[in-house]
């Protein structure tokens, strides 16, 4: 029922930035109750949780905090994370999450590469 299409990402130099847009089809109810995610999959790594908004609240994993935001345009249904200060470890391939019902869905990801 639920697709996520993410968008936005590619190659950037460190210290530049980027914007990933996270599009949700197939939402019941309203999107800004939706507990939304934002990962990434880096070779050869676990997945890890980048930055999550839920109600009211947002988090981020220590790593990316104060360079990474995650803000929804409620309009479009949409999430995005706007990334700042990109380093080379921040290459990974960027997932979206969202919960509805109980359930999770992901998107198919995006590549970032962050070169020196």
């Amino acid at each position: 029922q639920v697709q996520l299409v993410e968008s936005g990402g590619g190659l950037v130099q460190a210290g530049g930035s980027l914007r990933l847009s996270c599009a949700a089809s197939g939402i019941i109810g309203i999107f800004d109750l939706k507990p939304v995610g934002w990962y990434r999959q880096a070779s050869g790594k676990q997945r890890e949780l980048v930055a999550a908004i839920s109600g009211g609240s947002t988090n981020y994993a220590d790593s990316v905090k104060g360079r990474f935001t995650i803000f929804r345009d409620n309009a479009k249904n949409t999430v995005n994370l706007q990334m700042n200060s990109l380093k080379p470890e921040d290459t990974a391939v960027y997932y979206c999450r969202i919960v509805q019902r109980g359930s999770e869905y992901w998107g198919q990801g995006t590549q970032v590469t962050v070169s020196s």
